[in-house]
């Protein structure tokens, strides 16, 4: 059983932790829950963290459970929030919840012929019969109100201008309980989570002290942030998404490819299951040799196989080709239509008339017809001179005919104007 706390600080994991968490871990099998949120159909790139805690956890020996927030997802956890959310309805939440037990399945091992198997756990299942009554008596009387106040998540909201509804404000009681349910029913004695969950954790932990006198422990994972101040996840077009229908595994293998060096350095650790001498190695190849992107091949190479797949790594490589290589015309020809438009997301589209198109049109006339050029004779400079490829194949003289033969998925075509401009002409 390796030491999982010593692991998760040289990967800069761990921020807060509970006295007596490390001495447990090392001392037996200890079971450790997280819990996620389904509030959408998938889980977001944010969401990987915990995901690989509780992979780290599996790793190291220990039994993770993976909490689905059914009934929490109905009520909204303010850590972190400056305003309350929409409340979800059933129906919405046991889409979403279906939606991301299918993604953590992909991640941990459930086959319960381990001894340290993963198991999937829903608060609703003990929340939904449980009485408001009950609920005060049963958990509201081991908490006090100047406790649950000195919260930072409850104290920040109760001084901004919005307060906090009663019902976010028992959210903290709410996944306590979970704890508490937990370590009694599952003699799960560990709770993890992002730092903004420290309040919530703690109080967990005093329901289950106060209530039943038992053994309780936690940590916590710094929240992530980007070198430059922005917000980790996301980009202009939103989150990063672990669904692939939400975000293209080309995609996704993007937004790691093009990681900050300072941010490689530190997702490398936190986001691949590689070695401390992988890591270190990765590390030395790569100061000094910024400009080769090792690092950030490596983390994108290590994130995209785990979240989707081998296959998909390799097909986002080859289409990371095909605008920065030239010889890449037969990969264009390949991709069906909706890897074209995953691959061609940033490039500008311009449309053209697919009837002018049957009939042919010179090269010439077709560059300055949409735009691309502002006119003929900068047009015919350019081809002259060898700048101009069309679907990556280079444009050798100015009597080429533009007609529908060589269209990709019989609509586009890919135009290259000198080393880096394309535009993708959607042919209507």
């Amino acid at each position: 059983m390796t030491n999982l706390i010593q692991e998760l600080q040289w990967r800069g994991m761990i921020q807060d932790i509970m006295p007596g968490t490390e001495e447990q871990l090392n001392k037996e099998t200890t079971t450790g829950y997280i819990g996620f949120d389904p509030t959408a159909d998938s889980l977001h790139i944010g969401s990987l963290v915990p995901i690989i805690l509780l992979k780290h956890l599996q790793k190291s020996g220990h039994k993770p459970i993976a909490l689905v927030g059914g009934a929490t997802g109905m009520v909204g956890d303010p850590s972190g929030k400056s305003e309350e959310r929409n409340l979800l309805g059933e129906e919405v939440l046991n889409h979403n919840m279906v939606c991301v037990k299918a993604q953590l399945e992909k991640f941990l091992d459930f086959d319960t012929s381990h001894p340290n198997a993963a198991e999937m756990a829903n608060n609703y299942d003990w929340f939904k019969d449980f009485t408001f009554l009950n609920f005060i008596k049963e958990v509201g009387k081991y908490i006090t109100v100047n406790y649950m106040m000195s919260k930072d998540s409850v104290r920040k909201r109760l001084e901004g201008d919005n307060g906090m509804s009663f019902t976010e404000f028992t959210y903290q009681l709410v996944q306590g309980y979970d704890f508490y349910w937990l370590n009694k029913n599952k003699n799960c004695k560990l709770q993890m989570g992002g730092s903004d969950q420290w309040g919530n954790i703690v109080t967990g932990t005093e329901i289950i002290r106060k209530k039943s006198g038992g053994e309780a422990f936690a940590f916590t994972c710094p929240l992530i942030t980007k070198a430059d101040g922005g917000k980790f996840g996301k980009t202009e077009k939103g989150n990063i998404w672990l669904d692939a229908n939400k975000t293209s595994p080309y995609q996704f293998y993007q937004f790691w490819l093009n990681a900050a060096d300072a941010d490689a350095e530190k997702y490398i650790k936190i986001f691949t299951l590689l070695s401390k001498e992988e890591i270190e190695s990765l590390l030395a190849q790569h100061n000094g040799n910024e400009h080769q992107r090792l690092l950030q091949k490596k983390l994108a190479e290590e994130v995209t196989c785990f979240v989707h797949s081998r296959a998909d790594y390799e097909f986002a490589v080859k289409a990371s080709e095909i605008l920065f290589n030239n010889d890449t015309a037969e990969i264009l020809q390949q991709l069906n239509e909706e890897q074209l438009l995953q691959v061609m997301e940033a490039v500008p589209t311009v449309e053209f008339s697919k009837t002018i198109a049957t009939a042919g049109i010179d090269i010439v006339s077709f560059l300055a017809n949409t735009k691309i050029f502002t006119s003929k004779g900068e047009a015919r400079k350019m081809v002259q001179g060898g700048g101009v490829s069309i679907n990556k194949i280079k444009v050798e003289n100015i009597e080429t005919i533009i007609n529908t033969n060589g269209l990709l998925n019989e609509k586009y075509l890919l135009v290259q104007k000198g080393k880096k401009n394309y535009y993708l002409v959607v042919m209507g």
